[in-house]
């Protein structure tokens, strides 16, 4: 179960992070299309994932499975590091601009 929320996670990221993409705007088939792709590369993980686990596992040893689990981990903090920055970035600047904001409309009114 844990691995389908990690999942989940990260195909919404993907697809926000898409949606947001210049060559996307104001085509909702393209983000459609592009979505579909992603949920369908989620869905044949998620077909595949058991026999990998039963291969993994081979005579009753789970311990190759908690491997294969903590690699994907790993590769999905990488992954989603780089979103993760873009969007504190992208608040902090928000932030900075409304603050900036707020203290040229104090000034102004002082």
């Amino acid at each position: 179960p844990g691995q389908w929320s990690l999942l989940a996670l990260i195909t919404t990221a993907v697809s926000a992070e898409l949606g947001q993409h210049p060559s996307l705007r104001g085509s909702g088939k393209a983000l459609a299309t592009v979505t579909a792709i992603i949920d369908g590369t989620g869905s044949i993980g998620a077909a595949i994932g058991p026999f990998l686990a039963g291969a993994l596992s081979g005579h009753g040893n789970w311990d190759n499975v908690f491997y294969m689990l903590m690699a994907a981990d790993v590769f999905a903090l990488i992954f989603l590091t780089r979103l993760v920055k873009q969007e504190v970035g992208r608040y902090l600047e928000r932030r900075r601009t409304v603050t900036e904001t707020d203290t040229d409309y104090q000034s102004i009114n002082s």
